[in-house]
């Protein structure tokens, strides 16, 4: 055997163990101007600091900078994640349509994911998540209990089409997810692993230093029985989250209303309909109440009084009874003075879509008479009616046994008076379907509810045994039978985390990143034209990288120092460390943190310790 000696470059091997970015040669254009079509702070001061590029709408290149930081984040999951005994796997991004659709995910998804053929025709996917490949590999690979319990993590990039990215890397198209399964043979190893996972995401965030809030949510389309979301507070989130006094917080389509006690109806009088011309609009049957028939108790009839009728189409898919996707119209009544939350409705009947009835939808139900909808004509009571295959009739929370309404006649300009909810009229099942308001009681009876804004970053699951059941996921157990195995899912969204710290830690020179995932621990600037500046920024770089500190040093020799200290401020380092002037007159070195604050000059043979000791 012959061994040829390879002799490297000095320069490639100081660059090979080197922690410092140099400027001169660091692939870097910051901009001075934010870039048009960014609508968040931290879309902005990204893409000025270099840290990302616009490759299309929804979808972003890493620069150098960007990819430091996300590799730090990334590095803390994993430490915190492989903690709790969790194993990384890598799934290939384009998966195979069967799993998908043997868990119906595939039709429930629609629009909002990437489909494609093959040369061969055959339909494929880029995976949103990842349930069905984790499930199946563990169904090849385990067959006993005693192979349980197991976690298995990634941390990949995901794709969604959607319809409108927006907030940057917070609303994309392709994005990096860390997701996690457990794997347990009974619920109550489910429920172990599923707080241990909710541990560690609890540990990640405060490492990360973004303030975080867990709230009770919905399964939505993955399925379960419970589930918590991660959400970071600010104005620019999307989810509305509630709450309590008692410090609980939910997701707004995850508050149920406490229970309502009942209505004594006994001496409320017997239903009546009534003429109220023009009154397709609560405003106006309430103004019609007032003046044709005046209450009797010498209050006036508000819209509290009403209850309003909508009808909603359910877009359910195909299922054993439908060959393909098929539409459903029901009805649904509300307090006439609150408004219907499309979102908190349709999580009631997840994983189908809904939305508001079309006229196509409504030429089959001539009984849904618009602006004079009632219950009477719908369920139990349409059935009663004579009416052909009548709608099924849900009703809000807030509509509890013996509440007296105003209703809907269910014909043109006429309305019934004293319908009373559960006397004259019963529903096929009660929904949360209206606006929550300040004020409403919490669902843990603690006080009245409050809101927040938040952006999810991460979610956590107790899938129970729908994936397992649906791609039969079973194992022996101790006697010897096949059972289906209990799953919990966990993802935190990688890529949106590290925009919310951005959008979190940043003033209005750039961004201001905590120590621990910042690009660079201290960044170094060089002043001046005198050369004895640069020398000695150059071992105050060498001094660092002996102690194993990450520096960016801002090396350029034709670039201003106005220039480079604007850069330093908005690419966001904790530490800058200014080598000029000061040093060339007087030995010195000015540290200074990255806010402007704690300004010291030091002797150049004291700057590494002053420098650790911020670090």
């Amino acid at each position: 055997m012959y061994i040829t000696r390879l002799s490297v470059d000095a320069n490639i091997l100081e660059r090979m163990t080197s922690n410092t970015l140099r400027m001169s040669t660091l692939f870097l254009r910051t901009l001075r101007e934010d870039p048009a079509d960014a609508d968040v702070d931290s879309a902005k001061l990204l893409q000025r600091a270099g840290y990302i590029r616009k490759a299309a709408p929804g979808i972003w290149t890493w620069l150098p900078l960007g990819l430091r930081v996300l590799n730090k984040i990334e590095d803390i999951i994993r430490e915190e994640i492989n903690g709790i005994g969790a194993q990384e796997v890598h799934f290939p991004a384009l998966l195979p349509r069967e799993p998908y659709e043997a868990t119906h995910r595939w039709e429930e998804y629609g629009d909002n994911i990437f489909r494609l053929k093959d040369r061969h025709q055959a339909d494929y996917l880029l995976a949103p998540t990842h349930e069905e490949m984790f499930t199946l590999l563990v169904k090849d690979m385990y067959s006993s209990y005693k192979d349980l319990p197991v976690t298995l993590y990634q941390i990949q990039t995901k794709y969604r089409d959607e319809f409108r990215p927006r907030a940057g890397l917070i609303r994309g198209r392709e994005f990096i997810m860390k997701d996690a399964y457990s794997f347990t043979i009974d619920e109550e190893g489910m429920r172990k692993a599923y707080y241990d996972e909710r541990g560690a995401y609890e540990r990640i965030f405060q490492r990360l230093d973004l303030k975080y809030v867990p709230v009770f949510a919905m399964s939505g389309p993955m399925g379960g029985s419970a589930s918590e979301e991660f959400l970071a507070p600010m104005a620019i989130g999307e989810d509305t989250f509630a709450l309590a006094p008692s410090g609980k917080a939910w997701n707004v389509e995850a508050l149920h209303t406490p229970e309502l006690p009942e209505i004594d109806a006994s001496n409320t009088p017997a239903m009546d309909i009534r003429e109220t011309p023009d009154s397709k609009t609560i405003e106006a049957l309430v103004d019609t109440a007032n003046r044709l028939y005046p209450r009797e108790d010498g209050r006036e009839w508000t819209a509290a009084d009403t209850l309003k009728t909508v009808a909603i189409t359910v877009m359910h898919a195909e299922d054993e009874d439908h060959d393909k996707p098929w539409r459903e119209v029901i009805a649904v009544a509300v307090p006439g003075d609150r408004q219907v939350d499309m979102k908190r409705l349709e999580a009631q009947f997840a994983p189908s879509e809904i939305e508001e009835s079309t006229e196509e939808d409504l030429k089959a139900h001539p009984e849904m008479v618009a602006g004079y909808m009632g219950p009477m004509a719908f369920g139990k009571q349409g059935e009663a009616a004579g009416v052909a295959e009548p709608v099924r009739f849900f009703v809000d929370a807030h509509v509890v046994k013996g509440s007296e309404w105003i209703i809907g006649g269910d014909e043109a300009g006429k309305h019934r008076f004293h319908a009373v909810y559960g006397r004259d009229f019963e529903a096929d099942g009660t929904v949360e379907a209206v606006e929550v308001r300040h004020g409403d009681m919490s669902p843990d009876g603690s006080g009245p509810l409050s809101f927040e804004r938040g952006v999810e970053i991460g979610q956590v699951f107790q899938l129970g045994l729908k994936y397992s059941k649906a791609l039969d996921l079973k194992v022996l157990d101790q006697n010897g039978k096949a059972v289906p195995v209990w799953m919990g899912c966990y993802g935190i969204g990688v890529s949106r985390v590290l925009a919310c710290i951005a959008e979190t830690h940043h003033d209005d020179r750039g961004l201001a990143w905590p120590t621990v995932i910042a690009p660079a621990q201290v960044h170094v600037v060089a002043t001046g034209k005198d050369e004895k500046a640069f020398e000695g920024a150059e071992k105050l770089v060498a001094d660092l990288e002996a102690k194993g500190v990450e520096v960016i040093y801002d090396d350029r020799r034709k670039v201003s120092p106005g220039v480079k200290f604007k850069d330093a401020e908005l690419i966001g380092v904790p530490v800058i460390a200014v080598v000029g002037r000061d040093y060339v007159n007087d030995g010195t070195i000015e540290i200074r943190d990255r806010d402007g604050e704690n300004k010291v000059a030091v002797p150049a043979d004291q700057a590494v310790d002053e420098l650790a000791k911020r670090i």
